[in-house]
């Protein structure tokens, strides 16, 4: 808790500062330091004391380039004031020791002037009377986010109320949670990046979690914006037309069929995985790209092509059409995102597929939560049962690692690992590693 006797007499001190400065017509010292707060890079502070929470932000922020720093308490984000000022919060309600109001009053008391977005599974009711405190101290505040919530509600946030504000983002490691600045990307249009020849494709480890091995990537587009630097898909996907994602989509297989042939050199005949929409499946003739481009190679696996789990339910007759011809050439399906659509679960069964992957909500904070560890075991189950390969994203802790592998849970990957790299980076990488050296057996064996 705050230490009680130091907060009145911060307030005190406050309350005669702004009355002495009334009296002679001057600045407050909350005015001053909004009149002189320096044009800088904004920084985020996500502050919740469950370790899951702060992942689903954290890696929402990061779809947009953004860093963040991490609280599970009050205390600790009132010293964290001290040494740097956020221009954003996402802040629990309920604390360890602590609650929103403790921070509200502490950044009242800082004059603070950033924008502050509440979060938590209370009461609507209660958390619009903790949002009204917050702007009775002038602090602004976001409508309140309740949960659950999933990573698309932070995204809109971002986009709603941020996506003006733009930074340039590391290029090796644009979305990188860590402390520091914040870097918000451009709103960039996918036909521009398309036609002016930004798009890359990057590459994010898949590991054997029983071998412990690399045996696969999945492809991740990115754009490098001659001004902006790299440029995430939060950022030029969610507005895109259908006919720049139909030519994003034939890019990204050509150029992934291309970039194994570098990495066969190499000594790995690793299989590559690319996100697609449906409707590239039903509008592209993706069997007759693969056939012109596809590597020579007799060590060419083939394809893994990942679609949404709420998008290929839609039409399950067409889709296990598609999939049929599909293997014809190598190419089969992964089901993304997993566990967004229980109410699809027995359609599934129609379906030929080769992955089912777990969507990083399941993932997340498995190894310490009993709800989070029995729906992840039941996923893991379930795509036994339909005699596909079970596929976990997001893996960040070693708890987690531990936790699926425990449950049986095929492949991974994540951060814990890896983060995704540009091509000439994974070369790299697969030079000085071959697919069967184990990549972990605790942290200090991680790819990364």
């Amino acid at each position: 808790m705050f230490n009680d006797a130091l907060r009145r007499m911060q307030a005190a001190v406050g309350n005669q500062q702004s009355e002495a400065a009334r009296a002679q017509d001057v600045p407050t010292p909350c005015e001053e330091a909004a009149s002189a707060a320096p044009n800088v890079s904004p920084i985020c502070f996500v502050v919740d004391d469950e370790p899951g929470i702060r992942n689903i932000v954290t890696h929402s922020l990061h779809d947009f380039g953004i860093r963040t720093d991490e609280f599970d308490s009050a205390p600790a984000v009132i010293e964290a004031l001290a040494k740097q000022t956020p221009d954003l919060f996402f802040l629990d309600v309920s604390l360890s020791g602590s609650d929103a109001i403790d921070v509200i009053r502490g950044l009242g008391m800082h004059c603070y002037r950033g924008t502050i977005q509440l979060m938590s599974g209370k009461d609507l009711a209660l958390l619009e009377e903790i949002r009204r405190v917050g702007e009775r101290h002038s602090l602004r505040m976001l409508p309140v986010l309740q949960k659950p919530f999933r990573a698309e509600a932070i995204r809109k946030i971002i986009r709603e109320n941020f996506g003006a504000q733009v930074r340039n983002a590391s290029p090796e490691h644009p979305a990188a949670p860590s402390a520091g600045a914040v870097s918000l990307s451009p709103w960039v249009s996918l036909e521009e990046i398309l036609k002016k020849n930004w798009l890359e494709l990057w590459y994010q480890p898949k590991i054997d979690l029983k071998a412990r091995c690399l045996v696969g990537a999945e492809g991740l587009a990115r754009a490098r914006h001659p001004e902006h630097g790299i440029i995430p898909p939060g950022s030029f996907l969610p507005n895109a037309d259908e006919a720049s994602m139909l030519k994003l989509t034939e890019t990204v297989l050509i150029t992934a069929l291309a970039d194994w042939v570098k990495f066969a050199e190499q000594g790995s005949a690793l299989r590559l995985a690319l996100n697609v929409p449906v409707s590239a499946l039903v509008k592209l003739p993706i069997s007759s790209i693969v056939r012109e481009h596809r590597p020579k190679s007799e060590n060419w696996p083939g394809l893994i092509l990942e679609v949404t789990e709420d998008q290929i339910v839609r039409d399950i007759q067409l889709a296990h059409e598609i999939a049929t011809q599909l293997k014809i050439y190598d190419i089969t399906l992964a089901i993304d995102d997993f566990g967004t659509g229980y109410s699809h679960l027995a359609r599934l069964r129609d379906l030929p597929f080769a992955e089912l992957k777990l969507d990083r909500n399941l993932v997340m904070n498995c190894g310490e939560d009993e709800t989070s560890a029995a729906l992840c075991q039941t996923a893991i189950d379930l795509a036994h049962r339909l005699g596909t390969v079970a596929v976990a994203e997001g893996i960040e802790k070693n708890s987690e690692l531990e936790a699926v592998y425990r449950m049986g849970c095929d492949l991974g990957q994540g951060y814990l690992f890896a983060p995704p790299m540009p091509r000439d980076k994974f070369v790299a990488l697969l030079r000085t590693r071959s697919l069967r050296k184990p990549v972990y057996g605790d942290a200090s064996n991680q790819v990364a």
